[in-house]
């Protein structure tokens, strides 16, 4: 029961989205080696699932760990199915019950998502309907896996350390996994940047969202730069490092996509220093205690866990030293997605236009307490939080943009305190 975008299952969670009584584990978790087997058992399955439903299938695809080779796993064979309408169980239920499908998880609540187990062979049947958030991250996962080993290595080796446990369902195993699998997801999102990383270049360098509201707002927090050493943390195309280092800052630009780090040098390479980086783990190459400034504009949203990153800011800020950051406004995403819950922590997916395309983009939407806390756990003291208005020309070149944004909320300022 894959369930990235919220908190963990509690017991009750799990005894409701069961059909009948939740397995106990109470053990340790067994893993195989990768069996070449794996990949035949899903053609047979899929055969079978095919034979079933025809044409109501819109997507069958093996997933999980058993489709990746030379990754152990639990020797069950995840497979993804999008039908219709998930929700509609008489529409494809009776007709899989029929081959031998057994259905054992519902949860119409998140994801209209069903599970079944199989007539002859173990596996999970996950099925959903169109538009889901789920598939997207199968896909990601399965070839960020296949094609970089590093990736491959490290959440094998998440995935024995916490096997070695023991665990009371398997579901708490699965969440336990979830912080490494959400990591890699978010390079491979990040990857998925450099194809159109010019074109965001030249929308981001122009659009007043950026020019007028965000970087005038991060600028107007971080102060008088000239002569500091500023981390500029998801830098994207390097426009705002380009801008500090106008006002007398030594910049150092990074970012998860390889392909803005090389338009940022291509544009700005001559004032600032680029480098391609993942803020979830480690820059080594930055010491601890050598920065005076670190600047992160509207990226810590893409993030699910923000300790790694803060961590990281704390380290390398000297004492004293000022984060200053902004991301969406909770109350305007939980306005604009329609949600229920504003206190939930979830995975959002919206359109981001470029010229002719529109490309998606998913982040991460949480309540102004949960940001609060994650700043001050990581040992920062807020000093300013600001729900800034647009630049004045903003009602010249763009009206209607200048009414949204001081009349709606949009993004929401912090500047924190590295403690002295």
């Amino acid at each position: 029961m894959p369930k990235p975008d919220s908190s963990d299952y509690t017991e009750n969670d799990i005894a409701s989205a069961w059909v009948g009584e939740p397995p106990v584990l109470n053990s340790r978790v067994t893993l195989a080696e990768y069996d070449p087997e794996w990949p035949k058992l899903y053609e047979r399955e899929a055969e079978r699932i095919r034979a079933a439903l025809g044409d109501r299938i819109l997507v069958l695809e093996h997933v999980g760990s058993t489709s990746v080779p030379g990754l152990c796993a639990k020797p069950i064979i995840d497979i993804l199915l999008e039908v219709p309408d998930s929700d509609d169980e008489d529409a494809y239920v009776p007709d899989l019950e029929a081959a031998g499908y057994r259905l054992n998880i519902r949860e119409p609540d998140w994801e209209k998502h069903r599970c079944f187990k199989g007539p002859d062979t173990n596996v999970n049947l996950h099925v959903y309907s169109p538009g889901n958030g789920q598939t997207e991250r199968y896909r990601l996962f399965r070839e960020r896996l296949r094609s970089h080993p590093g990736e491959l290595a490290r959440y094998e080796r998440t995935k024995r350390e916490l096997a070695a446990r023991e665990w009371k369902y398997i579901q708490n195993y699965a969440d336990a996994k979830t912080p490494v699998i959400d990591e890699i997801i978010e390079r491979a999102r990040a990857a998925q940047y450099d194809g159109f990383s010019e074109a965001y270049a030249e929308h981001s360098g122009k659009h007043v969202y950026n020019t007028l509201y965000d970087r005038p707002a991060i600028l107007d927090l971080a102060g008088d730069v000239a002569g500091k050493r500023v981390l500029d943390a998801g830098c994207a195309a390097g426009h705002l490092s380009a801008m500090l280092a106008e006002r007398g800052a030594d910049v150092l630009g990074v970012d998860a996509s390889e392909g803005m780090i090389t338009v940022a040098r291509k544009h700005f390479g001559d004032v600032a220093r680029f480098e391609h980086a993942d803020l979830t783990r480690p820059l080594s190459f930055v010491e601890d205690g050598s920065i005076d400034l670190v600047t992160a504009s509207l990226m810590l949203h893409y993030l699910r866990d923000w300790d790694p990153a803060l961590a990281g800011f704390r380290r390398m800020l000297r004492p004293g030293g000022v984060l200053v950051f902004s991301v969406h406004h909770p109350g305007e995403d939980w306005r604009w997605f329609g949600r229920e819950d504003y206190f939930r922590l979830e995975l959002l997916e919206d359109e981001f236009p470029l010229g002719d395309h529109e490309h998606k983009v998913r982040y991460y939407r949480r309540p102004l307490s949960w940001t609060f806390d994650a700043v001050r756990d990581a040992g920062f003291a807020v000093d300013r939080l600001a729900e800034p208005a647009p630049l004045p020309e903003t009602d010249e070149v763009n009206p209607r943009a200048a009414a949204n944004l001081r009349t709606k909320p949009r993004f929401l300022y912090f500047r924190a305190v590295a403690p002295a």
